[in-house]
């Protein structure tokens, strides 16, 4: 009899938290920006060339030692780039699909440690004395997400890599543009 009710009231908490569960929001987003010391086609061509991803991206320096494989175009729309890392990088693959002057849009595929696919966006917005770059992630979040999402907390994750790279991704910029300014002025 005790035996009995105890699985009842398991059975009912678990049907509670699984409601529960299956009401969190079906999508999420995450994205940050930064302000640029360059001209958007400048900054664009470090989003637009996997190779240039080894100079900027905070992924890259999670594990130095990833396997990678590039196909495709060397670089804009057609681009693939696809790894192999350690457990806080995982594997996927990444394509990019649209590239206009002012935003590359990338499928972001996760192969481990778990399926999914996302979609990532650059934005490049002429700004005053440069470029404000916006780097945005989409999702669909499926019942295991959902759950994964009430004990962490996806743009505090995600976020603070994005603030790290577009820390990294504005000296790259501004490094090359100081140096494509000197090699005209010196001309």
């Amino acid at each position: 009899m005790l035996l009995t009710k105890i699985l009842a009231g398991f059975a009912a908490g678990s049907a509670l938290l699984a409601g529960f569960v299956a009401s969190r929001p079906s999508a999420f987003h995450v994205e940050r920006s930064i302000d640029v010391a360059a001209p958007p086609e400048r900054v664009a061509a470090h989003v637009n060339d996997f190779h240039a991803w080894t100079a900027w991206s905070p992924y890259e320096k999670k594990d130095p030692g990833m396997k990678r494989t590039y196909s495709g175009a060397p670089s804009g729309r057609g681009a693939s780039y696809a790894w192999q890392g350690n457990a806080e990088v995982g594997e996927g693959r990444m394509t990019i699909e649209r590239t206009s002057a002012t935003e590359t849009r990338l499928r972001l595929e996760f192969l481990k440690p778990f399926a999914t696919t996302n979609a990532v966006t650059y934005t490049f917005t002429p700004a005053a004395g440069g470029t404000r770059v916006t780097w945005g992630m989409d999702g669909e979040a499926g019942f295991v997400t959902k759950a994964f999402h009430l004990f962490f907390d996806m743009d505090a994750l995600v976020g603070k890599d994005f603030e790290q790279g577009l820390a990294a991704l504005k000296t790259a910029s501004e490094t090359t543009a100081s140096t494509a300014r000197a090699e005209t002025t010196a001309r």
